[in-house]
């Protein structure tokens, strides 16, 4: 069976540092922090009491202020994003066969503040009995995103989430690109959310001591591969692409941003949180990611590294990369944009995956921010490009992105120009 050709033609993302790819973009390039305190709730008394928050949005630009209100906050980025990616794509949803047009849509966590909200409520009025309410349960499960999306627009292919904790929409991404080319779909809304900024959420990554407590500075707090970093920033959000089989969107005339050529999965089996010290797993996604595109490690020539900013995570990462790449691995340009956008959990695959989509259609990489200094105890070989501080032009041929889950669960995408 010959594999089809997946391409994709329409962006969406609703971010810390843009509430449109556009946006997004830019202030990625300009080195733009998306780090403040938090406003969602009252972190005084937290460890971590700054995230990185989407700024300036109205759930009203995308939604009905009605159906809004069922709808957890993650679900409202999850539609604005798709809303976007599929105006982007310029599809007539008149013409185009809605029976084979899909919707993987990845989330992390979920509705944890619906569930918040809930469980206090029913505490503080236990007294009259239980009484929840009755959108709790689909505002709050993690596949009603896919579910609103496939249902303002009719779309009625394959229709579900991916949960893999920050490789989820990594893995919806690889899932939809897999059901096109197989076949099984004409084009799939593929993508990934997330809104953990509440207390449970800053509560229970504070209590694992896995969050940044910079908070006389949140702005420099996310400084993947430098000495001084002390954990991720928390961060919401949500990006979508649309992938299209070629032929169907080279016969409705659609732009085409990049090829989508390979995906990996893999496990670390190590640990439920720390990656593997010697990146045996990260080194496996990516070197099954290459074998599925048929391509070499010098087909690469950036890597949108997982970067989260951790003590031992972003160590780990590099030794993969050094490990696979070889000589190569000096020849690429390697940034992590969680240092501007913070930690999007489950949907940071997808912003990710977008952000190197733009860097192949631009040929330019963002770079990594606040690097101030080297960590000559951890094994980090700063002769590597970390693309630091500034935005760097070159040509990008093609463009791998990591992301690796609580779990061990290991998610690798790869987009290279499209040539016809």
């Amino acid at each position: 069976m010959e594999l089809k050709r997946v391409v994709v033609t329409g962006l969406g993302a609703v971010t810390p540092v843009g509430n449109n790819p556009e946006e997004t973009w830019k202030n990625l390039l300009e080195g733009v922090s998306g780090a403040a305190p938090i406003t969602h709730f009252d972190a005084s008394q937290f460890k971590t009491q700054f995230a990185c928050e989407v700024k300036g949005f109205n759930v009203n630009d995308y939604i009905d202020r009605k159906e809004a209100r069922k709808m957890d906050r993650y679900a409202q980025l999850a539609m604005a994003s798709a809303v976007q990616a599929v105006e982007d794509s310029k599809m007539d949803l008149e013409s185009v066969d809605k029976n084979r047009i899909g919707v993987v849509y990845g989330v992390g966590i979920g509705g944890i503040k619906t569930f918040e909200d809930e469980v206090g409520y029913y505490a503080t009025h236990q007294e009259n009995g239980p009484k929840f309410n009755p959108f709790f349960i689909p505002k709050m499960i993690s596949d009603i995103a896919a579910g609103q999306i496939s249902i303002r627009y009719g779309f009625h292919g394959p229709n579900y989430a991916t949960t893999s904790a920050c490789a989820s929409s990594t893995n919806a991404l690889a899932d939809a690109f897999n059901l096109i080319r197989l076949g099984k779909a004409d084009a799939i809304v593929a993508g990934g959310a997330e809104a953990a900024i509440c207390a449970c959420g800053v509560g229970g990554f504070n209590a694992m001591h896995a969050l940044s407590t910079r908070n006389d500075d949140p702005e420099h707090a996310s400084r993947p591969f430098s000495a001084s970093r002390d954990g991720f920033i928390m961060g919401e959000g949500a990006g979508c692409l649309i992938l299209e089989e070629l032929e169907h969107a080279k016969a409705r005339g659609a732009k085409i941003y990049a090829e989508m050529v390979g995906e990996g999965m893999s496990a670390d089996a190590y640990h439920i949180t720390a990656s593997h010290p010697e990146g045996l797993g990260a080194c496996l996604v990516m070197q099954n990611a290459l074998k599925d595109a048929g391509m070499t490690p010098e087909d690469i020539d950036y890597i949108n590294v997982h970067g989260t900013s951790t003590p031992v995570g972003d160590v780990s990462e590099v030794k993969a990369i050094q490990k696979l790449f070889g000589e190569h691995a000096y020849k690429l340009n390697i940034s992590s944009t969680k240092s501007m956008t913070g930690h999007l959990l489950g949907a940071a695959g997808a912003v990710e995956a977008l952000v190197s989509v733009l860097a192949v259609k631009n040929d330019i990489i963002p770079p990594t921010i606040n690097h101030e200094e080297d960590d000559k105890d951890e094994n980090i070989d700063y002769n590597l490009n970390f693309t630091f501080n500034k935005a760097q032009k070159r040509t990008v041929r093609a463009a791998l992105s990591n992301t690796f889950g609580f779990g061990g669960h290991n998610a690798c995408v790869i987009f290279k120009k499209y040539d016809d």
